[in-house]
């Protein structure tokens, strides 16, 4: 049997904000393996469904930049320290980067700014990495918006689209755009709609809504199921999840609202959330 330590209880218990002993049990039951712990409490109904980020042991910034509302970049480069990342020359350096990657095709900054980085490592003296980059090119009517959160630890890229061209200089589309990718950054949704949803996550959800209402009348499990499958696509699915600053409106009925209100049909593209240290 595999030893079970203080420190991997605690970490199961960071991961499912459940109680201690409970998490040691499940450990001791999956053989120590952290992933299946998670799914054994989530079948019992104790821990919560919840995306966890494999955070790297780094520092950095994340950047943004647009050019005319219509090309959005998001990178993200990494250092060793804070101190860096805190630096006012640093953080120029990388801003000038994300202007760079309006141009570069998705996750090609690596390469592309081999030149420059060499140079800025030679400048500072610590190793840095240009990790990823994201572009959105808006195809016809729309438009593309950026959020830069915690001093550069969370970016949002979001493209919002509509059908007359002139909706995109419209004070109400360009505070909603704002609204949205301050949602993104609080709320963390991991897709945009439903059908974005992977199969087997789908199925794997589905067996452990099942398994918490084990022994139950059949056609009742299912309906129990279909309840908990909607609950889950409203904390996962970018248009389905409570509008941060109203839980109570749905981003596509938010989305259905101000279209209304400017004589517009608006429709959500797509969104980019990068978070420091995230895989």
């Amino acid at each position: 049997m595999a030893e079970i330590t203080a420190q991997m209880v605690q970490e199961l218990r960071e991961a499912t904000n459940v109680g201690m002993m409970e998490c040691k049990r499940a450990l001791a039951e999956a053989g120590g393996d952290k992933e299946k712990a998670i799914r054994l409490l989530r079948e019992r109904g104790m821990a919560i469904a919840a995306k966890k980020a494999t955070r790297a042991a780094n520092q950095g910034l994340i950047a943004a930049a647009v050019r005319g509302g219509k090309v959005g970049a998001l990178i993200e480069v990494n250092c060793e320290t804070d101190f860096v990342a805190k630096n006012p020359g640093f953080q120029a350096f990388v801003k000038g980067l994300a202007e760079k990657a309006l141009d570069l095709a998705d996750n090609t900054i690596t390469e592309s700014t081999k030149a420059e980085m060499a140079a800025k490592v030679a400048e500072i003296g610590e190793n840095l990495v240009a990790k990823r980059n994201v572009r959105f090119v808006v195809q016809g009517a729309g438009l593309v918006a950026t959020y830069i959160h915690l001093n550069g630890k969370i970016g949002v890229l979001v493209e919002l689209g509509f059908t007359n061209d002139a909706t995109a200089t419209n004070p109400v589309v360009i505070e909603l755009a704002k609204d949205i990718t301050l949602h993104v950054a609080a709320c963390s949704p991991r897709w945009l709609v439903r059908g974005e949803v992977p199969a087997a996550i789908v199925q794997s959800e589905r067996e452990i809504a099942a398994k918490q209402v084990e022994g139950k009348p059949a056609q009742i499990v299912e309906k129990i199921v279909d309840g908990k499958m909607g609950k889950f696509y409203s904390q996962v699915c970018l248009v389905e999840q409570g509008f941060v600053k109203d839980p109570d409106l749905s981003i596509t009925k938010l989305l259905a609202a101000k279209g209304k209100e400017i004589g517009d049909t608006l429709t959500l593209r797509r969104f980019a959330r990068y978070q420091m240290g995230a895989e």
